[in-house]
């Protein structure tokens, strides 16, 4: 790709395309990518169809499987990124005059209703004389768009130097068993005042979040076709059933399943 296509790439991911007044559309189906730093001056609801994307800001790391949505609030700086094919609709929303809309990122539940009012609106683009149909998705979407967070599925960051580098360490070597004594007198402090200092930091404990960011790799991981045996012993289970049960209790389905489950989007129209 030359460098004006990559940056008529980077302008349709920051701005997407009108489909009715303070409504624009991202629809964005290739192979693994990864946005330059940006924000947008609207609220953006971004979904992925097929594939796994990860979006971070300084906060954190998001990711979006399918079934689920991540929204976040206007002028926030973030990275897109997928490590393998996606197809992702994101909606970009003027927030003026919507003060009920929320102002932090998180991570949303999407119904099948929402579902189908996402593909239909993205299909209503270019399409001047449906106007009125966009205009009445929107008023659904809207309704049936609730602000209830899903189960986490994001790693928040600590800003503690320290504490930023161990994670970063960690986040490089997820079969690492290491103890929290033992992070603790690596970092020359009790384990006592390491454990208060990560949930101040991230609002978890250590084995939570270390379970969390072990959990947002093996979604990336099966997104790519990757085996669950591979997928656990990557990623510091003990055995493929460990990582099933542990994927059954934070998602509330089988690995299999949770990406079986998911149909292809119709084609636009």
């Amino acid at each position: 790709m030359d460098q004006s296509s990559s940056q008529k790439d980077q302008a349709y991911l920051q701005h997407g395309t009108d489909v009715a007044e303070g409504i624009a559309v991202i629809t964005h189906d290739d192979r693994r990518f990864t946005s330059a730093r940006h924000s947008h001056r609207q609220a953006q609801l971004l979904y992925a169809v097929n594939g796994v994307i990860s979006l971070t800001t300084d906060s954190g790391t998001w990711v979006v499987p399918p079934s689920r949505a991540v929204w976040l609030p206007p002028n926030l700086e973030h990275v897109t990124a997928s490590h393998t094919s996606v197809q992702f609709r994101s909606l970009l929303l003027d927030p003026d005059g919507k003060d009920a809309l929320p102002k932090e990122c998180m991570v949303v539940e999407v119904t099948p209703l929402l579902r189908e009012l996402i593909l239909r609106l993205t299909g209503l683009v270019d399409k001047p004389d449906h106007k009125e149909v966009a205009e009445a998705v929107i008023r659904l979407l809207l309704l049936e768009l609730t602000f209830q967070p899903a189960q986490p599925l994001n790693l928040p960051l600590p800003k503690h130097p320290a504490l930023a580098r161990f994670c970063e360490t960690l986040l490089g070597n997820l079969t690492s068993t290491i103890s929290i004594e033992d992070a603790a007198a690596g970092l020359h402090m009790s384990r006592a005042t390491l454990m208060r200092l990560f949930q101040r930091e991230t609002g978890l404990s250590f084995g939570r979040w270390r379970q969390q960011a072990r959990m947002l790799k093996a979604l990336s991981l099966l997104a790519e076709g990757r085996s669950i045996l591979e997928v656990a012993m990557d990623c510091g289970y003990e055995s493929p059933s460990a990582f099933s049960a542990m994927f059954r209790r934070s998602l509330g389905r089988s690995p299999r399943d949770y990406f079986q489950s998911v149909t292809r989007p119709d084609a636009a129209g």
